[in-house]
C-alpha cells in the first residue's frame, strides 16, 4: 500500500479516536474501515489504475471525518480536513480536487458523474447487501435517535428503510450489481417480513384489547401501585394522628396531676399571711398549667360534621363517602347507594381517596400546630414558675 495512503489511514483513525463524539455508533472508525475495504475491492475488480485507486482509497478514508464538526454538512467538513492533510503532504492541486469531488459524491441523493464516483458511492452503501445489515441498521437507528433527540417506532423505522432500499438506492457498478444486489434483496425481504410480523402482533394486541374491553365490568380494579400508594399514605397519616393524640394525652395527664398537687399542697397554705409571698408564683404556675390543659384538649377534640349528603352531591362528586363525618346521619340504603355509585366511577373513587388523604393532612397540621404551642406554653410555664418561686423565696430571705 502506498505510503500516502498509510499515512492518511493513521491520521484519520487517530483523528476519529480522539475527536469523534461517542454518539456516532455507526459513522465511526468501523464504518470507515468497511468503506475503505469495499472501495479497494471494487477498484481491484474493475481494473482501476493505480492513481485512481489511491484517490478512491484516500476519499474513502476521509469521507466521514467531517462528523467531528457537523453531522448535517459532514461531507463539506470532510473535504476541508482532507484538503489540509493532502496539502501538508504536497499532493498536487489536481488530485486534491478529484479526491474532494469523490468525497462530496457520497452525499445522500447525489448522482455520480463518472465511474470513480460510482465506485465510492457503491462502497459507502455496500453494507445494504451484507449479512450484518440488520445489526448495522440498529446502530444507525441509535445514532439518529441520539443526534435528533427523537425515538423511531419500529414500524416507522422499518418503513423508512424499506422505502430507501427499494425506491431511493441503487448500485451503479457492474461488480456491485452482480455481487451485492442479491444480498440487498434478501435484506429487503427480511425488513418486509419484520414489518408484516409487527403488523400482525399489533393487530392481535388490538383485538385482545377490544376483547378485554368488552368483558370488562363498569367497576375498574385500581392498579396495584395506586392502591399501595393510598394504603401506605393513609396508614402513615393515621399513625401520625395517633402519635399526636398520645402526646396530647401525656401533656393532659401531666398537667392534671400538677394542678391536683398544687390545689392540695399550695392553696391551703395561702390563707396564712406568712405565706403571702407564694401567691403570685402559685397563680403563674396554675395559669400556665391550665393553659397547657386547655390546649391539649383542643388538639384532641374531634370536629364532627353534619353527616348527611344528597344524591345531587354524589352526582356532582362533591361528597367524600369515605369519611364517616359525611354519612353518619344517613340511612343505610342511601349510604349503600352512594357507595355503589362511587365504586362504578373510577375517577370519583380516586378523587374520594385523594380528598380523604388531603383532609387527614389538614387535621394533622392543626393537631401538630396546637401541640407545638402546648409544649412551648408548658416549657415556658415551668421555667417562669420556677423563677417566680425562686424570686419569692429570695425576696423573703432578704426581708428577714
Amino acid at each position: 500500500m502506498n505510503t500516502l495512503v498509510l499515512d492518511a489511514e493513521k491520521y484519520v483513525f487517530n483523528l476519529l479516536n480522539k475527536e469523534l463524539d461517542a454518539v456516532y455508533v455507526y459513522h465511526n472508525i468501523t464504518h470507515t474501515q468497511d468503506v475503505f475495504a469495499y472501495t479497494t475491492e471494487l477498484a481491484e475488480n474493475l481494473n482501476i489504475d493505480a492513481i485512481s485507486k489511491e484517490n478512491l482509497q484516500l476519499a474513502a478514508l476521509f469521507h466521514d471525518t467531517g462528523f467531528i464538526k457537523d453531522a448535517k454538512n459532514h461531507e463539506s467538513e470532510s473535504v476541508k480536513i482532507a484538503t489540509n492533510f493532502l496539502n501538508e503532504n504536497n499532493v498536487d492541486a489536481g488530485r486534491v480536487a478529484v479526491i474532494s469531488k469523490l468525497i462530496l459524491a457520497t452525499k445522500m441523493g447525489n448522482q455520480p458523474d463518472n465511474q470513480l464516483e460510482q465506485i465510492i458511492m457503491d462502497a459507502d452503501c455496500a453494507h445494504l447487501g451484507s449479512k450484518s445489515f440488520i445489526d448495522k441498521l440498529e446502530l444507525l437507528r441509535k445514532e439518529w435517535e441520539s443526534i435528533e433527540n427523537k425515538k423511531f417506532l419500529d414500524t416507522e423505522w422499518i418503513a423508512l428503510n424499506i422505502n430507501f432500499l427499494t425506491k431511493e438506492h441503487k448500485y451503479h457498478t457492474d461488480y456491485a450489481l452482480k455481487n451485492w444486489s442479491k444480498g440487498k434483496n434478501k435484506n429487503v425481504a427480511k425488513l418486509l417480513k419484520n414489518q408484516h410480523k409487527i403488523k400482525e402482533n399489533l393487530a392481535k394486541f388490538n383485538q385482545k384489547k377490544e376483547t378485554l374491553k368488552l368483558k370488562k365490568n363498569k367497576v375498574e380494579v385500581p392498579e396495584r401501585g395506586v392502591e399501595t400508594m393510598f394504603r401506605v399514605a393513609l396508614k402513615n397519616h393515621m399513625t401520625l394522628s395517633n402519635i399526636a393524640d398520645t402526646k396530647a394525652n401525656i401533656l393532659l395527664s401531666v398537667n392534671a396531676i400538677i394542678v391536683s398537687l398544687a390545689l392540695s399542697t399550695l392553696l391551703p397554705k395561702l390563707d396564712k399571711p406568712s405565706n403571702s409571698f407564694l401567691i403570685i408564683p402559685t397563680i403563674i404556675f396554675i395559669f400556665f398549667t391550665v393553659a397547657s390543659i386547655i390546649l391539649s384538649i383542643l388538639a384532641t377534640r374531634p370536629n364532627v360534621t353534619e353527616g348527611k349528603f344528597t344524591k345531587e352531591d354524589v352526582a356532582n362528586k362533591k361528597v367524600n363517602l369515605l369519611f364517616f363525618g359525611n354519612f353518619h346521619q344517613m340511612k343505610l340504603p342511601d349510604f349503600e347507594w352512594g357507595i355503589q355509585e362511587m365504586m362504578q366511577d373510577r375517577d370519583y373513587l380516586y378523587s374520594s381517596l385523594t380528598k380523604d388523604l388531603y383532609f387527614l393532612g389538614l387535621v394533622l397540621n392543626r393537631k401538630y400546630k396546637i401541640l407545638r404551642i402546648t409544649y412551648t406554653v408548658f416549657m415556658i410555664g415551668i421555667i417562669v414558675s420556677v423563677l417566680a418561686f425562686v424570686i419569692s423565696f429570695y425576696s423573703l430571705d432578704t426581708a428577714i
